[in-house]
């Protein structure tokens, strides 16, 4: 990473913390009263706001494809390719009709100022290198879709850093379909250009595809074998469309 040309990013990021801030107290609340219908409410508010206006303050342009394909409501869990750290901003900025949060490496939680908000929004953490604890993470997650709660998931695992995705892990779909809800597809072209290309946050041009619903409920042990499979082609599959338009 460069240090010095990492400054003016650092310095917008930490300036779009405004546009979080206002609704910490109302997701506390929330919270603590366990009213999770208006907990999701001013998740979402918070994290489509904040998205949005981090990809303008770095003058990034996001066109969005298929949005009719997303739900109304939630719970579903989302799953992408994983192109760079950018991938938050754009989530946030473009799936803007329910909450969701992210299944995420543990080291995020640890980021100042910004660590605390990725767990206010309910995101489960990951640590790599002890499976006993990401089991206990992914049972988090699943007791977070039951009550309504949304997530992100990236099967890759880890960011490609680049234009082509890593190898999906096979048990991502877990999360889905345990609790039995929809897998929304999403493919998403351009985001490692706003850091991972140049080693410094910048504006870039940025796709995102979202694909139909799978629904998970009721699925054969055959399908649901097949199910792996088949999100990572449909992922896939749908960057190259994006990346075959540029």
């Amino acid at each position: 990473m460069k240090i010095f040309a990492n400054i003016p990013g650092a310095i917008k990021l930490i300036n779009c913390l405004k546009y979080l801030v206002s609704y910490k107290k109302a997701i506390d609340e929330a919270r603590a009263a366990e009213n999770f219908e208006e907990e999701r409410k001013y998740i979402l508010k918070s994290t489509s706001y904040w998205g949005h206006k981090v990809m303008e303050m770095f003058g990034s342009e996001l066109t969005v494809h298929g949005f009719e394909n997303l739900p109304e409501k939630g719970p579903v869990v989302i799953m992408g390719n994983h192109q760079g750290y950018a991938d938050i901003f754009v989530y946030c900025a473009a799936l803007t009709k329910f909450q969701f949060a992210f299944v995420a490496k543990e080291e995020l939680s640890k980021i100042p100022l910004y660590g605390k908000w990725i767990k206010r929004i309910r995101s489960v953490f990951i640590e790599r290198e002890d499976p006993r604890a990401s089991l206990k993470a992914i049972k988090q997650g699943i007791e977070y879709i039951e009550d309504g709660f949304s997530l992100v998931i990236f099967p890759e695992g880890t960011r490609s850093k680049g234009p082509d995705p890593g190898p999906f892990m096979k048990g991502s779909t877990k999360l889905a379909t345990k609790p039995g809800v929809p897998i929304v597809p999403v493919s998403l072209n351009g985001s490692y250009k706003m850091f991972e290309e140049e080693g410094y946050l910048k504006g870039a041009e940025i796709d995102i595809m979202i694909h139909e619903p799978i629904e998970t409920e009721g699925l054969t042990r055959q399908e649901e074998k097949e199910l792996p499979d088949k999100v990572e082609k449909i992922i896939v599959d749908g960057l190259r469309k994006l990346q075959a338009k540029k």
